[in-house]
C-alpha cells in the first residue's frame, strides 16, 4: 500500500533533479489545460455611475440588439474554448504527464519528444480524452461530489494512454477506474497535502506556484501513477 510522504518524496526527487524542464511542462499544463484565472480591475464608484447612466440612456431596441451581441459574443468564445481544449489542448496534456511519467524513472527525460507523444496517436487521445471529459461533466451537473469522485476516477488516464498504446479509448477509462479502486480517497488526501503550498503561491501571487508548487504537485501525480501500476 502506497503511502502519502513516500509517493511526495518520490515526486519531488524527480521533479528536482530535472528542474527547468519539469517547471515548462507544468507552466504548460498550468496555462493551456488547467485555464488561466483573469483578474479584472474594480470600476470607481463614479465610473459605475457613469456606465450605469449610460445603460439606463439607451432606448430599448439598443438593449436588446447590445443583449444579443454580447449573448452570441459569449456563444463564440464557449465554442472556440471547447474546441480549442478538445483539439489541441488535451493532447498537450497527454504529453506534459507523459513527460512527468517518465521523469519519475529517468531524470533526464526529455519534454519534447513527451509532447509529441500527445500528437502520435491523434484520434485515440482526441476520443479518449473527450469522453473522459463528457463523463466528468455529466457527473457534475448532477452533483459536485460525484463530479470530483469522477476526475479522480478517471485521473490516470492521461497516463495510460502514452503506456498502453494497444487499449481502446474505452479501455483505458476502464483501467483508470480499476488503478483508482479503493485508492481515490487517499489520492484526494495527497492533492489535500499541498493546500499550504497554494496558500503560499497565492501569497507571492503565482511565482511560487510556478516555480515549485504545480511542478512538484503534477511529478508527485506521476510518481502516484508508478505506484499504482507496479502494484
Amino acid at each position: 500500500m502506497w503511502s502519502i510522504g513516500d509517493v511526495k518524496l518520490k515526486g519531488r526527487t524527480a521533479f528536482k533533479a530535472n528542474y527547468w524542464r519539469s517547471v515548462l511542462a507544468a507552466l504548460i499544463l498550468s496555462l493551456f489545460i488547467g485555464g488561466t484565472t483573469a483578474s479584472g480591475s474594480a470600476t470607481s464608484g463614479e465610473e459605475g455611475a457613469d456606465l450605469s447612466d449610460k445603460i439606463a440612456a439607451l432606448s430599448e431596441g439598443d438593449l436588446q440588439s447590445l443583449f444579443v451581441v454580447s449573448a452570441v459574443a459569449i456563444v463564440i468564445v464557449i465554442v472556440v474554448s471547447v474546441l480549442l481544449k478538445i483539439f489541441l489542448f488535451n493532447p498537450l496534456e497527454v504529453g506534459c504527464y507523459s513527460f512527468f511519467k517518465k521523469n519519475i524513472s529517468d531524470n533526464s527525460a526529455t519534454l519534447g519528444s513527451a509532447l509529441k507523444e500527445g500528437f502520435s496517436n491523434y484520434v485515440r487521445v482526441f476520443l479518449t480524452l473527450f469522453l473522459r471529459d463528457l463523463f466528468i461533466a455529466l457527473w457534475s451537473i448532477l452533483l459536485v461530489i460525484p463530479g470530483i469522485i469522477a476526475s479522480y476516477a478517471y485521473s490516470m488516464v492521461p497516463f495510460i494512454l502514452t503506456d498502453n498504446p494497444e487499449l481502446s479509448a474505452t479501455e483505458a477509462l476502464k483501467r483508470s477506474k480499476q488503478m483508482m479502486q479503493g485508492n481515490k480517497g487517499r489520492a484526494f488526501l495527497l492533492d489535500l497535502s499541498f493546500i499550504g503550498w497554494y496558500i503560499l503561491s497565492a501569497i507571492t501571487c503565482g511565482i511560487l506556484g510556478v516555480f515549485w508548487t504545480a511542478p512538484y504537485h503534477n511529478s508527485t501525480h506521476a510518481a502516484l501513477y508508478a505506484e499504482l501500476k507496479n502494484s
